[in-house]
């Protein structure tokens, strides 16, 4: 797709009143429409207690517990309010635990053992992509 400039974006929008508009100061608003997407699959298992505690899984509901060791599972979808079904397959699938989830950005943070973990990784980017339709991503580990 070639590249337009702004004027030759902003005559195909205003055709006829493009003449008149030329002059005025303009403001332009961008509208983000996110389209059905699984955009961020990746498992991490960090060593470092630092990691959990920047992540906030180590405050509110999980005070005082050690996620040291854990793995964790980040998922990313679009549209946000998607990720209340992510988060439900995820502990429908595995043995794992909600750490972290943002109806607002579509963002979902697992917690739990490796192997529980990338299931319940799996089965997200999977139901999403066979039930639902959406455009997966690939997975990722570190």
């Amino acid at each position: 797709m070639a590249h337009i400039t702004k004027e030759e974006l902003l005559e195909r929008l205003f055709h006829d009143d493009y003449s008149h508009l030329k002059s005025k100061e303009l403001r332009m608003t961008r509208v983000r429409v996110p389209g059905k997407e699984v955009s961020l699959a990746h498992i991490l298992t960090p060593s470092q207690a630092c990691i959990y505690e920047n992540l906030g899984l180590n405050i509110g509901v999980h005070e005082g517990e050690d996620h040291t060791g854990e793995s964790i599972g980040l998922v990313r979808v679009t549209p946000w309010e998607s990720v209340v079904i992510a988060a439900d397959v995820a502990i429908k699938s595995a043995d794992v635990q909600v750490g972290f989830m943002d109806r607002f950005c579509g963002s979902l943070i697992i917690t739990g053992g490796l192997a529980q973990v990338e299931t319940a990784v799996t089965e997200v980017v999977h139901f999403f992509d066979e039930v639902l339709g959406f455009r997966p991503c690939q997975i990722h580990k570190s």
